[in-house]
């Protein structure tokens, strides 16, 4: 397991109340090093943190990890199946609009 993927994996499973279901996919394309994370649907709003605060420490140290590699990286978090968030992802316009 390559440096970066091991590092969020540690990070996430130590905030995490399943760290059984945390699992972590890494691709590489032209534009970098992709790291993508699932975790339990109950463990999301701690990966994400108040207002994406979490989510975004997190991506600046995984650039900083990358950056010893001479890698950008970057982080993609998957909503998991059970997710509450609303299945058609309407925004406030489009919701004022149909009424």
């Amino acid at each position: 397991m390559e440096p970066d993927q091991a590092f969020l994996e540690y990070v996430v499973k130590a905030l995490a109340d399943h760290p059984e279901s945390v699992e972590t996919t890494r691709t590489i394309d032209q534009m970098g090093v992709l790291l993508t994370l699932t975790v339990h649907p109950e463990d999301m709003g701690k990966i994400i943190g108040k207002s994406g605060k979490t989510a975004e420490a997190l991506r600046i140290l995984l650039r900083v990890v990358g950056m010893k590699e001479n890698a950008r990286v970057n982080l993609k978090i998957n909503e998991p199946i059970g997710g509450k968030r609303d299945p058609e992802n309407k925004s406030v316009d489009q919701i004022v609009d149909e009424l």
